[in-house]
């Protein structure tokens, strides 16, 4: 049987035999001998940017180092210069794999990647995804992400498509109507699993609920349901699981360094840690020890293109006390650093903690679809949503009530009924936002 999305790759420059066979041999590398293994890779990947990248070489002040923790920690502001000073030497733009941040973080830029860096980030995704029996060549993917609108971006994108085998549903409409037409598509299409961005996904889950359609009933080929992109709350989980009738898959990554996290069979989220290091850091820059909560800085430990290394991705977790160096967990992901409220007493709060505490009361009856928060001023917080019906003073005043009960009194909200809530060029929601 051909192969399209394989060949797809190799004929894209990306060494795909040689980056799977390398990680088969990184899998089979003992638990005891695993800490071995990552310092090796941390030496050899410093020591070559040190040599050969003077973007690097600049930051760190130095050629060589003595401990791991000597080195700068990478934030996305230092990388908010042209490329082509930030590559390595004997790489270029045209000999590498670019692409664009997302700019969820308010601090795009561009990066780059080798192609056998970038070939091992393949087999990292075949092999999880794997997990739950997906064949990118031979399972058919029913895709919840943007595109962009212009021709050459939209053409191109609609190819990629083809080649990974997947039909995409473009998520700046998600009206009823056009959820009609997705839901269409599931009656005569043969899906293996969807993957898509968390808001979108959940959104179409509840019109199926409001339609009492259980979605493997009428598509059961559907295997698996993997989330990305946005936070995916446990109650969202379940309401998921309920109606489109299979397992979801929680999926943590970025893309410009691989899949950092995914939901293993056994329902854990397991770090990556064939191909990235993971640390979890204090404000001063001091790893923190397993269980705490602190920012995530993730070293690439394989990309000589570009230097990933102490990357501070802007979020905010913990790992696991149960982690291991071959096997870490994922205790928790807060959210981003620049998504912390500062409130009027000078307590800090993450933003989806205002999230989290309103939507368990404005959601609870259906009614409300959507909605996001923004701090304008300290005291001061809109919440913009979308509704069959304008929010009730009871609802109103019970949101008030437990903010002021979890968080802090004197705190005043603005509440703005919306026919649809903005989103990013690719279609993400950005759930709370600062905007002080």
């Amino acid at each position: 049987m051909f192969r399209l999305f394989d060949f797809s790759l190799k004929i894209s420059g990306f060494p795909m035999k040689k980056a799977q066979s390398e990680f088969a041999s990184i899998l089979a590398i003992p638990a005891v001998s695993y800490p071995d293994y990552i310092a090796s890779k941390q030496t050899e990947i410093a020591h070559f940017h040190l040599a050969n990248n003077s973007f690097y070489r600049a930051l760190h002040g130095s050629d060589s180092f003595t401990n791991w923790t000597d080195l700068p920690v990478l934030t996305k502001k230092d990388l908010q210069q042209p490329l082509q000073d930030r590559l390595s030497k004997g790489y270029t733009i045209k000999n590498t794999f670019v692409n664009k941040t997302s700019g969820s973080s308010g601090d795009p830029f561009i990066f780059a990647k080798d192609k056998y860096s970038h070939a091992i980030t393949w087999a990292s995704y075949f092999y999880r995804f794997g997990w739950y029996g997906i064949d990118f060549n031979t399972s058919y993917q029913a895709r919840f992400y943007g595109i962009p609108l212009e021709s050459i971006g939209y053409y191109k994108e609609r190819l990629k498509d083809f080649l990974g085998n997947r039909y995409r549903f473009p998520i700046f409409d998600l009206s009823d109507s056009f959820l009609e037409k997705v839901l269409q598509k599931f009656r005569n299409s043969s899906f293996d699993y969807i993957n898509g961005y968390t808001s979108s996904i959940v959104l179409f889950a509840k019109f199926l609920k409001s339609r009492d359609i259980i979605l493997k009933e009428i598509c059961p080929t559907l295997k698996v349901c993997m989330v990305t992109s946005e936070m995916l709350f446990e109650e969202d989980k379940r309401l998921l699981e309920t109606q489109f009738g299979i397992p979801v898959v929680n999926e943590y990554g970025a893309s410009e360094l691989d899949l950092i996290a995914f939901q293993n069979p056994e329902g854990e989220w397991q770090i990556n840690s064939e191909t990235l290091f993971v640390e979890i850091l204090d404000d001063n820059n001091r790893p923190l020890p397993y269980g705490q909560e602190g920012r995530i800085v993730i070293t690439s430990l394989y990309n000589k293109a570009h230097p990933f290394i102490r990357y501070d991705i802007g979020d905010i977790g913990s790992l696991d006390e149960s982690s291991t160096a071959k096997k870490p967990i994922l205790k928790n992901l807060i959210g981003r650093t620049n998504d912390v409220a500062v409130l009027p007493s000078g307590k800090k709060a993450p933003g989806l903690t205002f999230y989290y505490i309103t939507k368990s009361i404005i959601e609870d009856d259906g009614n409300v679809k959507e909605f996001i928060i923004k701090q304008v001023k300290p005291d001061i917080f809109e919440i913009d949503y979308v509704s069959t019906t304008e929010l009730s003073q009871q609802q109103i005043t019970k949101t008030e009530e437990a903010i002021s009960l979890y968080l802090e009194k004197g705190l005043t909200f603005i509440f703005n009924r919306k026919a649809t809530l903005a989103r990013s060029k690719r279609g993400k929601l950005k759930q709370f936002q600062s905007l002080l």
